[in-house]
């Protein structure tokens, strides 16, 4: 969901930035040609036409609830993409210690590939579950996984964590497929 807010933010900077550009280049048109009228935008018309509007009018009333909506909505997709910390267990009253779940994956995923007979790893990790995928071409699944997932498991009785997340362990071995 933080992708999706970094690229909605880039999207809305850009779109004011070029309408910033158009103001910029409409106005200083308008100074150095006052004769001629706009150089892309129509605004003395839109002028006109907005002069005659008045704050009961339908346009006015719909326009101002799209707009409330679109801010509405804006603001729940900010709300829902907060980072999704780890918390650990506080060393002192008044103490707060959170980790990223990408700091928790790195941790698990070098004591995964330290192992003997993984030629890989891949890890992910959020507070509620660890992922893990090794490969192994000397070892098959049966035999390197519960391995694994002990030394998951050990790595993470390790560290201080307030809930002890779900340890899920995939091994992709040649031996398998044979």
């Amino acid at each position: 969901m933080r992708v999706f807010v970094r690229i909605l933010s880039l999207l809305l900077g850009l779109a004011l930035a070029a309408a910033g550009a158009l103001l910029a280049l409409e106005v200083g048109w308008t100074w150095a040609r006052p004769v001629d009228g706009p150089l892309l935008v129509p605004w003395p018309a839109w002028r006109d036409r907005l002069a005659g509007l008045t704050w009961q009018d339908t346009e006015v009333r719909v326009t101002a609830w799209v707009v409330a909506g679109a801010g509405l909505v804006l603001l729940l997709v900010a709300l829902t993409a907060r980072r999704k910390d780890v918390e650990l267990l506080d060393p002192t009253p008044g103490v707060t210690v959170r980790t990223s779940p990408r700091s928790l994956a790195r941790i698990v995923g070098t004591r995964v590939r330290a192992e003997e007979n993984v030629s890989g790893a891949s890890v992910t990790a959020t507070a509620r579950k660890v992922r893990v995928r090794a490969s192994s071409g000397l070892e098959s699944e049966e035999q390197l996984r519960p391995r694994l997932q002990e030394v998951v498991r050990t790595t993470l009785e390790d560290l201080p964590l307030t809930r002890r997340p779900r340890v899920s362990v995939v091994v992709d071995s040649p031996r398998d497929r044979s």
